[in-house]
């Protein structure tokens, strides 16, 4: 039965799987009523593998209000769990850590004006509850989601980014005031191209956003993504004078090193 407990793992069903590419896919499950999150929160998931619980870290992309739960993943074929992960079909086990935890969260952030969600790959996950969260527009006059991906296959989401979510009936006018997606890539032409710490350490994603310099006043960043990425946008952010929260303490940015790469 979906939500049967063993332990602090409780035992889901897989309801849907997309795959994006040949490097990503995302799927939901079913979700037991006891979970609570905070949106952009992780949570440890996993498969029973030869009799015995794997469970990896992976940062929730539906929003905490969602009956059921969605996660986005990378393929790696001899990943130990997501070389099995990827070939999940409808229906099978999944296995959910009841305590969710994380540090992207709004309440980290010192108040301001705008948001910056910054993320590279699979980072994006913990943005998309983010910008479903009808909290974050009443925080922030403006909400900016840059994704920086290689190629434009791996721009997941993107009509919901674009399009889909502007039509929510809760909050889709808010977000068409409020919040601009900003796709990026670095390996084929398109639209806007570039690294993401190469456009930020330059000036030119705010410019391209049509803002000014980046202000400890003014701006708050999230950052998910690898351990160079975060490594390198952490040490922009702080030559532009940008505190990191550390221990609970707000500050000008916070930052998510336990997202799935596995």
């Amino acid at each position: 039965m979906p939500g049967e407990e063993m332990g602090s793992i409780t035992k889901e069903k897989i309801t849907s799987v997309r795959h994006w590419n040949d490097t990503l896919f995302s799927f939901t499950s079913t979700r037991d009523t006891s979970l609570k999150f905070e949106n952009g929160h992780f949570v440890m998931i996993g498969l029973e593998i030869d009799g015995r619980p794997l469970m990896r870290a992976y940062s929730i992309v539906s929003p905490n209000y969602s009956p059921e739960l969605e996660f986005l993943s990378i393929k790696v074929p001899d990943g130990a769990l997501t070389s099995v992960l990827q070939n999940v079909k409808v229906g099978d086990e999944l296995l959910v850590s009841k305590k969710p935890t994380g540090t992207l969260v709004a309440d980290l952030l010192i108040p301001g004006k705008n948001l910056f969600l910054l993320a590279t790959g699979t980072g994006l996950a913990p943005f998309l509850s983010i910008i479903q969260d009808p909290d974050i527009y009443e925080r922030f006059e403006n909400v900016y989601l840059i994704h920086g991906v290689r190629y434009v296959s791996e721009l997941a989401y993107r009509d919901f980014l674009e399009r889909e979510i502007q039509e929510n009936e809760y909050f889709g006018e808010e977000v068409k005031k409020q919040f601009r997606y900003y796709p990026t890539v670095t390996r084929e032409p398109f639209t806007n191209e570039g690294r993401i710490s190469d456009l930020l350490a330059s000036g030119r994603l705010l410019r391209n956003l049509g803002l000014g310099d980046a202000s400890t006043e003014r701006d708050r960043f999230m950052i998910c993504g690898g351990p160079s990425m975060l490594k390198q946008l952490c040490l922009i952010l702080e030559e532009k004078g940008f505190e990191q929260s550390r221990h609970g303490i707000q500050a000008h940015y916070t930052i998510e090193r336990a997202f799935a790469e596995q």
